[in-house]
């Protein structure tokens, strides 16, 4: 998807999925032009929901770090416990890292993102 110029994606069409901590750096690469990025539950091993394992910290890291903003796009935070959902919640406004609740929604605040570049 282009918005003036501006490319984003999902993960699917870029063919990536974030499994591991070593999906993180390919899904960078592989995200490198993008200026948005769209990931869905089915994107997520289970591993990024256990905030114990770090997946998700070291994927929020990357992201912040490269400034790619990417919509998270979650229909029931709670499904994956209280500490999860308490994460999504505090990044429902987060300027890096949305947490959304459609495809829809994700989308619209990409295409926000990037009216502001």
């Amino acid at each position: 998807m282009s918005i003036r110029g501006v490319q984003m994606a999902t993960a699917q069409e870029l063919g990536v999925a974030l499994r591991t901590s070593a999906d993180v750096g390919e899904l960078m690469g592989a995200a490198y032009d993008l200026h948005g990025l769209l990931l869905t539950e089915a994107d997520l091993s289970p591993d990024f929901f256990d905030l114990r394992s770090g997946l998700a910290g070291q994927a929020f890291q990357t992201f912040a770090n490269h400034q790619l903003p990417v919509a998270l796009v979650i229909p029931d935070f709670s499904a994956y416990g209280a500490r999860f959902a308490e994460l999504a919640h505090e990044h429902v406004r987060h300027r890096q890292i949305r947490f959304v609740h459609t495809v829809e929604e994700g989308w619209a605040w990409l295409r926000a993102q990037a009216q502001e570049r």
